[in-house]
């Protein structure tokens, strides 16, 4: 069974390691780190005992949310495991009384799109060359909560 928690610092090096195998340019193990030691940074996990199999993070920012990731393992994937991050995250912004939750996503990414549109996300626009290796736009997706 997962189980969706905050995130913690024995987590870290697990994370950065899902981080490395879910994208191109990763994020360091000291941007997770330092993430724990932001106020304004909401960390989720996806654990199966003790495997640490997907992450989502948000920032808040006066009265919206920008999720900054969301990774589910690939032999994971297909388990439900990334809406329930989403759910976390949605469920944890509108308890914390903010107004939308925006992300970008790269445009090639048909599987993330369609999830968060069935979560309400909505397309708003895009960020040209907005992702790097290999160069590509992002969406702008939006979640308005009230």
């Amino acid at each position: 069974m997962v189980d969706i928690r905050a995130m913690t610092a024995p987590d870290l090096a697990q994370v950065a390691a899902l981080e490395r195998q879910c994208f191109s340019t990763p994020w360091s193990p000291k941007a997770f780190e330092e993430e724990l030691e932001n106020e304004l940074a909401l960390y989720f996990v996806a654990a199966e005992g003790a495997v640490i199999c997907g992450y989502i993070g948000f920032w808040k920012i006066v009265d919206e949310g920008h999720i900054t990731n969301v990774a589910v393992l690939e032999q994971y994937r297909g388990r439900g495991i990334g809406g329930r991050l989403i759910a976390q995250a949605i469920d944890t912004a509108r308890a914390a009384g903010l107004k939308l939750l925006t992300l970008e996503v790269r445009r090639s990414n048909a599987p993330a799109i369609a999830l968060y549109k069935k979560y309400g996300f909505v397309e708003l626009g895009f960020r040209k060359r907005y992702y790097h290796d290999p160069e590509e736009d992002a969406l702008i997706m939006t979640l308005y909560l009230d």
